[in-house]
Parts: C-alpha cells; sequence; structure tokens
C-alpha cells in the first residue's frame, strides 16, 4: 500500500510557522496575565515582576488578538477556519505584517532589555514570515 504525500508549498509553510510565532506571543501574554512575574519583558518593561491590574487584563485581551491573528493566518494557508472569507484572510495577513513590523521597530527603541534583544527579534521574524504567507502562490 503506498503511503500518501502531499507536499505543503512554502507559502503554508511559512503561514502555519508564523501561527505558531502569534501562539507563541499569545502564551507569553496569558502568562503575564495570570500573574508571571515577567512585567519588565512586557509593555515597555516599566513593571519588574507582576503586571498591575490593568496591563493583565490588556495582556488578556492580547491573548484573544493573538490567537484570531494565528487563525487568521492559518485561514491564509488554507489550513484554518474556512467561514472566514479569503480576503479577510488576505488582506489580514498583510495587516498583521505590517503590525509586526512596526512592533519590532518599537521592541528594539524600548528601554527593556527583553524588548530590544527577545521581542524585536521575534517580532521581525513572525513579521517576515507573515510577508511569505502574504505572497504566497494560492493559485
Amino acid at each position: 500500500m503506498a503511503a500518501m504525500t502531499t507536499a505543503w508549498a512554502p507559502a503554508q509553510v511559512a503561514a502555519v510557522a508564523a501561527a505558531a510565532g502569534m501562539a507563541g506571543i499569545a502564551l507569553f501574554q496569558l502568562g503575564i496575565a495570570l500573574g508571571a512575574p515577567l512585567g519588565q519583558a512586557a509593555w515597555g518593561g516599566a513593571h519588574a515582576g507582576k503586571l498591575p491590574t490593568g496591563l493583565r487584563i490588556a495582556s488578556g485581551v492580547a491573548v484573544l488578538v493573538w490567537t484570531c491573528a494565528a487563525l487568521v493566518v492559518l485561514r491564509r494557508g488554507g489550513l484554518g477556519l474556512h467561514a472566514t472569507p479569503e480576503a479577510v484572510a488576505r488582506w489580514g495577513v498583510w495587516i498583521l505584517f505590517g503590525l509586526l513590523l512596526l512592533g519590532a521597530l518599537m521592541n528594539a527603541a524600548s528601554s527593556s532589555a527583553w524588548e530590544r534583544y527577545l521581542w524585536a527579534p521575534y517580532a521581525l521574524i513572525v513579521s517576515g514570515l507573515c510577508f511569505l504567507a502574504a505572497v504566497g502562490d494560492w493559485t
């Protein structure tokens, strides 16, 4: 019996990798929303230890935003929510590319070493993956 194999296009691999990167961001945000003492690694790095309540709530909202972003990228890769219109996925990935690129620049300019040396390159990589997913051949 011959095994069936399906070759993924490079843009699909990029979409899955971008979604995984966004899941990583969502998990980090979940951790700090639940009280992990990593305040210096988020929201400008102004709060050592646990974040204040307002920023913990914002991190909880960020979990939802990054989860939705990952689903949009997966849809663009042809792997997720087919109830989401293709146009939303197509434009959404371009918007995510731009926002992540902006986030990388903002993190690079941060006074937080965590944001400069971890989150800036992380966001730049995920942004690049979104770009590859956005320009992929989807015919």
